[in-house]
């Protein structure tokens, strides 16, 4: 493998990205904008909905307040993690009937206020059993939860065109056939497409960081050092994947129809706009095979949770092995011509 002539290819992909004014000026304005527009959809009141988090075991509990109306009861397993959405806000009540039955609430939540009336109220006889604890914390706005989705998002988009397309392009003009006659391997080309997109797009991502970080003021809890991390692992798989759909097409049109085919499920299914949380076990164990998901949850875990490295380490770990066998697989399937 020649570092030289790697290097060549890398530069080339580097004058070609910053010439196309309109690509990258695209690639920064366009998730600002989405930011901003969900902060001023979701700037008024919070929807007049109930949610509570239930923990319990196997056997059925006859309590009528789990049969109050207008309340959204949503079965949990991880006494931590919900606790730490009731602190948000995210929660608005925690029942944990596994053992000694407790309760938690925010004090500074009014749903929480309202739903231990209405809990205390639907017993006929004494409540007190219920052992009441209480958590404070500051609410999580959508745009805080929105923000690591958007970023992913945004990525995916340049990682998958920004490449895929990018080398069917070079296939069907003949620059491919050119660079056939040369010294260079299919290993080394794809090698360094992923590394030159990896730069770009985690530069890219740093200015829409830093942009959207001036205009909403979002959360950032974690250690920036693990969301470089993650963001560089993330950006090197998707680009892989892009290399993937371009390792023998012919067109831009067919290109195209593919990568919108990988991106849009990835989009809905990886929790980019909604939580899948409470969604259909199949619906999750799919979202589970994307590695937008494993980018999206470990950036919000860094974002909102105040992560640091070892508690991504995994998702790391599997995105640098994804990109790995990807790369390996797109280098064995490519064709020049």
């Amino acid at each position: 493998m020649s570092i030289q002539r790697m290097l060549a290819v890398m530069r080339a992909r580097f004058r070609e990205f910053y010439r196309d004014t309109a690509s990258w000026s695209w690639n920064l304005v366009m998730p600002i904008l989405i930011i901003i527009g969900f902060a001023f959809i979701f700037s008024g009141d919070s929807e007049d909905m109930f949610k509570v988090a239930v923990l319990q075991n196997d056997s059925k509990t006859d309590i009528a307040f789990l049969k109050t109306d207008y309340i959204r009861f949503i079965k949990v397993s991880e006494l931590e993690a919900a606790i730490t959405k009731v602190q948000r806000h995210q929660i608005d009540m925690l029942l944990d009937l596994t053992g000694k039955p407790k309760y938690w609430i925010n004090e500074h939540s009014a749903n929480g206020y309202m739903l231990e009336k209405l809990f205390h109220e639907s017993f006929q006889t004494s409540s007190l059993a219920y052992h009441r604890e209480l958590v404070t914390g500051q609410d999580i706005r959508y745009v805080d939860w929105v923000m690591p989705g958007v970023l992913a998002m945004n990525m995916m988009f340049s990682c998958l065109w920004g490449v895929g397309w990018v080398v069917v392009r070079y296939r069907k003009n003949g620059v491919l056939r050119r660079l056939q006659a040369t010294p260079l391997t299919p290993f080394e080309f794809l090698s360094a497409q992923v590394i030159a997109r990896m730069i770009i797009v985690t530069a890219v991502t740093l200015l829409v960081f830093i942009g959207a970080d001036l205009v909403v003021d979002f959360t950032m809890q974690g250690s920036y050092l693990a969301l470089f991390l993650v963001f560089f692992s993330g950006a090197a798989c998707l680009t892989s994947m892009g290399l993937m759909v371009a390792t023998r097409l012919k067109t831009e049109e067919v290109a195209d129809g593919l990568l919108n085919l990988l991106s849009w499920p990835m989009m809905i299914f990886s929790g980019v706009w909604f939580s899948m949380e409470g969604t259909h076990p199949v619906a999750q164990f799919i979202s589970q095979m994307f590695p937008l998901t494993h980018l999206v949850d470990a950036s919000r875990r860094i974002m909102i949770d105040g992560v640091g490295v070892s508690g991504v380490a995994f998702e790391i770990a599997l995105l640098s092995g994804l990109t790995l066998l990807l790369l390996f697989v797109a280098s064995r399937l490519f064709r020049w011509s």
